[in-house]
């Protein structure tokens, strides 16, 4: 290649950058196609063309240009982090990962790196060390927005939502309204707000997108009819994963709130009822929603193996440290019910299921938990409006008495105690609840 081709070479990418400009695509790929043949190991040119070709989704020809990019300056780690986003795109994990653990040995202080190597680890089921390198990649570049949201993409995948919208608000907040990372940023921070059911603020993020960005390449319009449609179904109620969040931010402080501030006394009513019905002691006991452990207490003298389950780690750090329980995880409770059929003596829900709307599936998975005989206990807050339960300011559903009474039946559960109590106040009253003990059948209940 002779000096006379560095003139023709530079003309290409000056008609490139210009096409790129005009939104003229295919120009722009032919003048970078001829700026590679004249120089082939320029690695701008083969960058550029990598990066148009990876808009279009032809992973595999842009990958090849990031790999001669690579080549021609392997001190400089984007190209081989772009490569591994193609190998990503197109579904090949491994090598991506390859790539990126060899660019990270060369750099730990990648931030791109570090949202690369998150998004590939999540991909593998490694969702903790995806946090890890999620977080680290927020720790290096705290102010690039469009890193910000490719970072809370992950956290809202991992099950994070809380600390997405906590990065992605300041953020926002200080973002010049034509910043090209704004839409999208706002599209996942409104996916962030829905995972915490969050509805209101999850739909002005997409209102905002779409104002950003009225070709809409985020999907902030199809976001917004299906948050209506749930809305409009009564579907949009609360997700574990708010409830998680809820529980984790609460858990350092939530035995003194409760006891304190709002008086709980659900489980000490619930153990006086279960004293009534002579439940007896040597039970196998479950306590679901299991929070710091404050259920447990009570029921410890009955059990001869006392298990908790809460969708909180943190809560479950909690109760760990009381030393009462002989087994404790952090599980939906759905699944933990399922876990063992026909394994529990007493099933204990103190002010659980006020975190879910329709209880028939919950009764029939308790029923199916539950030894012959054996008692699923618990307390709900009172509905005294139309329809079976509604979803309060609070956050917290209430249930009407004839909604328990039917998925009592529909379980194959016979109630053994109804009653009226106050488990907690609220706003100097206290509410209006319902304490009930159910036993299975001796022949197998439904």
């Amino acid at each position: 290649m002779t000096a006379d081709s560095f003139p023709d070479y530079e003309q290409r990418m000056v008609q490139a950058y210009e096409a790129l400009d005009a939104v003229d695509e295919a120009a722009a790929e032919a003048a970078l196609m001829a700026a590679v043949a004249l120089l082939p190991n320029a690695a701008e040119a083969r960058g550029a063309l990598g990066a148009l070709l990876r808009r279009q989704g032809r992973f595999q020809d842009a990958g090849t240009q990031f790999a001669a990019a690579a080549a021609a300056e392997p001190e400089r780690t984007s190209w081989a982090l772009d490569q591994a986003g193609c190998l990503a795109d197109a579904g090949d994990h491994d090598a991506a990962w390859a790539l990126v653990s060899a660019a990270l040995a060369r750099r730990a202080d990648d931030a791109a790196g570090h949202r690369l190597a998150a998004r590939l680890l999540l991909a593998r089921g490694a969702k903790e060390a995806a946090l890890a390198h999620a977080r680290e990649a927020r720790f290096l570049a705290p102010h690039d927005l469009d890193g910000a949201a490719e970072v809370g993409q992950v956290l809202v995948d991992a099950g994070d939502p809380l600390a997405a919208a906590e990065m992605l608000e300041p953020l926002l907040a200080h973002a010049h309204p034509a910043d090209p990372a704004r839409a999208a940023a706002l599209v996942l921070q409104g996916r962030a707000w829905a995972a915490l059911a969050e509805g209101e603020k999850a739909a002005r993020c997409w209102h905002q997108a779409l104002e950003a960005d009225p070709e809409d390449a985020g999907g902030a319009a199809r976001l917004l009819a299906a948050l209506e449609a749930a809305t409009a179904t009564g579907d949009a109620g609360l997700t574990p994963t708010y409830v998680k969040a809820l529980f984790d931010r609460y858990a350092d402080r939530f035995d003194t709130d409760l006891t304190q501030k709002l008086r709980y006394q659900a489980p000490q009513l619930l153990r006086q009822a279960l004293d009534t019905v002579n439940v007896g002691a040597g039970l196998d006991v479950l306590d679901i929603g299991c929070g710091t452990g404050l259920g447990g207490v009570e029921v410890k003298p009955l059990a001869r193996f006392l298990a908790g389950v809460d969708l909180s780690p943190r809560m479950v750090e909690h109760a760990r440290a009381r030393g009462l329980y002989d087994r404790l995880w952090d599980a939906d409770l759905m699944g933990a019910l399922a876990e063992a059929p026909d394994a529990w003596d007493l099933v204990l829900a103190a002010d659980v299921l006020v975190y879910l709307g329709d209880l028939a599936p919950v009764f029939q998975a308790a029923a199916g938990a539950l030894k012959p005989g054996g008692l699923f206990a618990a307390t709900v807050e009172r509905w005294s409006g139309e329809g079976p339960y509604a979803l309060r300011e609070s956050r917290r559903y209430a249930h009407a008495q004839e909604h328990v009474l039917a998925a009592a039946r529909g379980a194959g559960l016979d109630v053994e105690h109804l009653a009226p109590v106050a488990p907690r106040w609220e706003k100097g009253r206290p509410v209006d609840g319902l304490l009930f003990i159910l036993r299975k059948s001796v022949r197998g209940g439904a």
